[in-house]
């Protein structure tokens, strides 16, 4: 079998040992062994799959809770780079699940593209690792059904990067909002950002040091385009959703929880790029939710980059360099936050991308080790990343769609639930 196929029933024969205990008031099983004694001097073993700028972000902050020990990504130039920004000491390796097979790698960290996300975090679930994965959680919201489930079977202990839950400032403006210091909440408006255009991009050969089938992953096949792999992959609808998914990951993720209800009802709009061998996400978008307890949710591309939260008793606006409102000019001690029962008051309040994911990786650590449900969870991400996908899907639909959040799927609409799933490229299937 090439190296670039991945056989599922090979693989989880593997490593699969998923027991089925279920979570209970918040506190993941112990399985797998994973939860092994271990000396005072003793420390986590940490593996590093995607090492391109978030993932190095994120792998850095990791090593102040245990020692990385081994690396992996598609490009060899970024993979041994990364090795000689983290003291040069890793093992290095082209396929993640080589990684996952190693008995010294304790926690993943996963920093790849959008499209890999969920493969590579069922995997290290079922390899008996906890993992951290970049946002955005899924590709599509039946991928999210999937890894829900394999999560709650395995008890590993998941955190998702949406940081923005452990940055003072979003969490403060949460808080203040559930706890009625606006009032009753009315409306959520959230602005994003444009996505790029660009194209027609030319086709080039792969560079020796790239795997680019294995970049590919489940997604079509595709002539490499340099376009379509690192950052600028989340320009294509192949691999991401634009900045839906991107942003959206993290303010709608916000502006959700602080609404404190799912969607019901969602139209979007938007102009649907057609440059051949370009970017193919919504320009121009602006998309309209209606929430389960009656709040209206807006998400668009023009405005102030942040999330504005209204009720009939005042406002609160909150960005990554703004905390603002009339109700904000009183204080709310962490102490009495209460959305979230594991903080961890010892540690200080932080604000901004670097900062705040010191205490969200701190988080991460601190459940690891408490086998308790982190801040970013899989089920509260889960439902994050499916009203963006929501949104992606209403908007390239061009009409509006009513959504049942119990069953997860559109009532009445068989065209609208074919977008709920993609189509998996053969030995890459998702199961």
């Amino acid at each position: 079998m090439s190296r670039s196929s991945l056989d599922r029933r090979q693989w989880i024969t593997q490593v699969s040992a998923a027991a089925s205990s279920a979570m209970v008031f918040g506190t993941l099983p112990t399985v797998n062994g994973a939860e092994k004694p271990r000396d005072a001097n003793s420390r986590l073993g940490i593996g590093a799959i995607g090492l391109r700028y978030q993932g190095s972000v994120i792998t850095e902050k990791a090593a102040a809770h245990g020692d990385i020990v081994a690396l992996a990504d598609v490009d060899r130039e970024i993979l041994e780079k990364a090795n000689s920004d983290f003291g040069g000491k890793s093992a290095l390796m082209e396929d993640y699940r080589d990684l996952l097979a190693r008995d010294d790698v304790d926690v993943v960290m996963i920093g790849t593209p959008d499209h890999w996300h969920t493969k590579m975090v069922i995997d290290a679930c079922r390899a008996g690792k906890d993992v951290y994965c970049e946002k955005p959680l899924t590709l599509t919201i039946d991928e999210g059904k999937i890894l829900r489930d394999v999560v709650k079977e395995t008890g590993r202990v998941v955190q998702v990067g949406s940081w923005q839950r452990s940055d003072i400032r979003f969490r403060t403006a949460v808080e203040m909002v559930r706890q009625g210091w606006v009032g009753n909440l009315e409306r959520v408006d959230i602005v994003l950002g444009k996505n790029k255009t660009g194209g027609p991009f030319e086709t080039k050969p792969v560079p020796k040091t790239f795997n680019w089938d294995l970049w590919q992953g489940q997604t079509p096949d595709m002539p490499y385009i340099p376009e379509r792999s690192h950052y600028t992959f989340r320009w294509w609808y192949e691999y991401s959703g634009g900045q839906m998914t991107d942003w959206g990951a993290h303010h709608i993720d916000i502006g959700q929880w602080g609404a404190g209800g799912l969607p019901v009802e969602i139209e979007g709009t938007a102009k649907m790029p057609s440059v051949k061998d370009g970017y193919n996400v919504a320009i121009d978008y602006h998309v309209k939710y209606k929430l389960d307890n009656g709040v209206e949710m807006t998400v668009s591309d023009e405005g102030r980059n942040g999330v504005m939260f209204t009720g009939d008793k005042g406002r609160i606006f909150v960005n990554r360099g703004t905390l603002d409102g009339a109700p904000t000019e009183r204080k709310l001690p962490r102490e009495d936050f209460v959305l979230y029962d594991f903080d961890n008051l010892d540690r200080p309040e932080r604000a901004g991308k670097l900062d705040a994911i010191i205490n969200h990786m701190g988080n991460f650590f601190d459940c690891v080790a408490s086998r308790k449900l982190p801040v970013s969870d899989i089920e509260s991400q889960h439902r994050s990343v499916s009203t963006c996908h929501l949104g992606n899907i209403s908007m390239r639909l061009g009409r509006k769609l009513t959504w049942n959040a119990k069953s997860e799927t559109f009532e009445g609409d068989d065209e609208a639930n074919q977008h709920l799933s993609r189509e998996q490229r053969a030995g890459y299937e998702i199961a």
